[in-house]
């Protein structure tokens, strides 16, 4: 465990430095709204092009994550409506808490990757990054339909907004470079090596300068439950998933990491546009970013 907290403490350092950086007005203006942009646009799909291209992963490994990753959402989904079949909260308030309790935030799941488990455990999070964010915003959409009382949702926007992910088409584009093995020229290198060596901090400080400790006041029900079912429910359904598919080794770390992660700061936009209760979605987004510092350590503590 103290070895564990000593490589995850960064991690969370660093958020809480752009909490802070953000709080101060340090360095002030919009620096921080566009220090996400660059790290969305520039920074991550230049890591991922770099460190999966570098990747020698198992053709075998695809299938797997695939598998795993839709038993995982599968199985997360029946357990959220589950919880409104009891709770019976209204569409908008639901719609919250079923982001909060089956989406992740993909900076803070590359950056603990590559930090817990190195290069290896890095460009499986990617694979599994590319795999299921496309599956989850399909997954999210179709709930919101459903259960928010805005009727029928475009298809056509969102599968332009998921092929046009910067994150997807850095781990696609990572992937084809390291299935062909063509390898990477020093000048090229040059330029994708820093680049690199810089998303995950200043990612991981965007992801503080984020957080809407304000929204905390008051915390419900909704919230308490969508944390539960995401930081604690989520990683113990995904190790039973894991062991029931004869799954072992970095593949089970790198899944059970994914599914102990807080939720995605992306929720946000999500609920607001799409009806949903987007205040509860701050509050969830938020807490459970402060509430992983001590889930997560504990859990892989207990699970890997």
């Amino acid at each position: 465990m103290p070895v564990m907290i000593q490589a995850l403490l960064p991690v969370f350092v660093l958020i809480l430095l752009g909490y802070l950086f953000r709080r101060w007005h340090f360095p002030g203006g919009d620096f921080w709204p566009q220090a996400e942009r660059f790290t969305y646009y520039v920074l991550f799909p230049a890591m991922l092009i770099f460190k999966l291209g570098q990747a020698q992963v198992p053709a075998s490994a695809y299938g797997d994550i695939l598998v795993l990753i839709v038993a995982m959402l599968a199985a997360m989904t029946l357990l959220l409506v589950a919880l409104q079949w009891i709770w019976r909260w209204p569409g908008p308030v639901f719609s919250s808490v079923f982001q909060g309790g089956i989406r992740f935030n993909s900076y803070v799941a590359l950056a603990t990757a590559g930090m817990l488990l190195g290069d290896d455990g890095l460009s499986l999070i990617a694979i599994a990054v590319a795999v299921k964010v496309p599956l989850l915003n399909l997954l999210c959409i179709l709930m919101f339909s459903l259960v928010a009382g805005q009727g029928a949702v475009k298809l056509k926007p969102v599968l332009k907004a998921i092929v046009s992910n910067p994150l997807i088409i850095g781990s696609v584009v990572g992937m084809v470079w390291s299935y062909f093995q063509i390898g990477f020229h020093p000048l090229v290198a040059g330029i994708l090596e820093p680049l690199s060596d810089l998303a995950l901090p200043l990612g991981l400080m965007t992801v503080g300068a984020g957080l809407q400790l304000k929204a905390l006041r008051g915390a419900s029900m909704p919230f308490l439950v969508s944390s539960l079912a995401k930081l604690m429910g989520f990683p113990l359904l995904t190790a039973g998933l894991a062991l029931l598919l004869g799954l072992e080794g970095m593949m089970v770390q790198v899944a059970i990491l994914l599914a102990a992660l807080p939720t995605a700061t992306s929720s946000y936009i999500l609920a607001r546009q799409l009806g949903g209760d987007a205040p509860l979605m701050a509050g969830i987004i938020s807490g459970q970013t402060l509430l992983a510092m001590v889930t997560i350590p504990l859990l892989l503590g207990i699970l890997w």
